[in-house]
């Protein structure tokens, strides 16, 4: 994609992308700086590597796959912290697949769930991790339904609504996707829908999930569920989905509707650029 169709999502008081390069990426999380594994960042880093470590409280070492370990660099670094955005306040902790809990580069769709829903509009986010998308909507005074398969990320969403001092998410525990084709069946409409669907990964069952299997289905069911006047927000990190196919999938369950796929990127304060996929915004 050209640089006209990059869109980018913005540091804040309490996190900052502060340098990334050689498989890596350099952040700071509140008063917590942290080295993780990043695959896109295959340029060199403006700063060394020694010079991280200097920096850094923690840094993840891959063990192989998805999954690893946190050495610490510093004494006395606990292993969870909290960190806030806005009004939204979220609970990091330090988990074996190199994640902290929060996605910073999601900063651009909490801002626009939450300046483009009115109380008592319905929201619903399917793939819902730890709730920053659902707690955004929250805030703007919608309905908001969070869908996630996975019981333990419930239950940190819940942390999260509690130290954000909201309450009523109404809380899912179950396959997104089969919950959306449920929803259809009642017909049940939204006014605002985000998608953040895995790559790749395995049901609760130990059924396998494979994005590119799934999108089409995903984004009929979207449509069949999303109000005329409504507006859906989907990221993918998928390297076999590229943003034509996307367009042309949008284009089809969506027509008449404006149509915006990007590529989502960062700078980093030290000047480098970092790519997190693209993202789908139908409004």
């Amino acid at each position: 994609m050209s640089e006209k169709n990059r869109i980018y999502a913005q540091s804040w008081d309490n996190y900052e992308l502060i340098d990334a390069g050689g498989g890596k990426k350099l952040e700071r999380w509140g008063s917590i700086i942290t080295i993780r594994p990043e695959v896109q960042a295959y340029f060199k880093s403006e700063k060394t590597f020694k010079e991280w470590e200097q920096m850094a409280h923690l840094e993840f070492i891959s063990k192989g796959g998805q999954s690893g370990t946190w050495k610490k660099l510093k004494p006395n670094v606990s292993d969870d912290w909290e960190i806030g955005y806005k009004a939204l306040n979220f609970q990091l902790e330090l988990t074996k697949f190199k994640h902290l809990g929060l996605f910073p580069e999601q900063q651009i769709n909490w801002d626009f769930i939450a300046s483009n829903l009115k109380p008592n509009d319905k929201f619903l986010n399917l793939f819902a991790y730890t709730g920053a998308a659902s707690l955004a909507a929250k805030s703007s005074g919608a309905e908001v339904f969070h869908v996630d398969s996975v019981k333990q990320l419930i239950s940190w969403a819940k942390v999260n609504m509690e130290k954000s001092q909201l309450t009523d998410v109404k809380w899912v525990l179950e396959d997104a996707l089969k919950f959306a084709a449920r929803e259809q069946k009642r017909g049940n409409k939204y006014k605002g829908i985000i998608m953040d669907p895995p790559a790749w990964g395995l049901g609760a069952k130990g059924e396998k999930w494979k994005l590119e299997d799934k999108i089409e289905e995903l984004l009929s069911t979207a449509a069949s569920i999303l109000r005329h006047d409504g507006f859906l927000l989907m990221n993918t990190y998928s390297p076999t989905i590229d943003a034509r196919r996307i367009n042309q999938l949008a284009g089809r369950y969506f027509p008449k509707r404006n149509i915006s796929v990007k590529e989502l990127w960062m700078k980093t304060t030290t000047g480098k650029e970092l790519y997190y996929g693209i993202l789908l915004k139908v409004n």
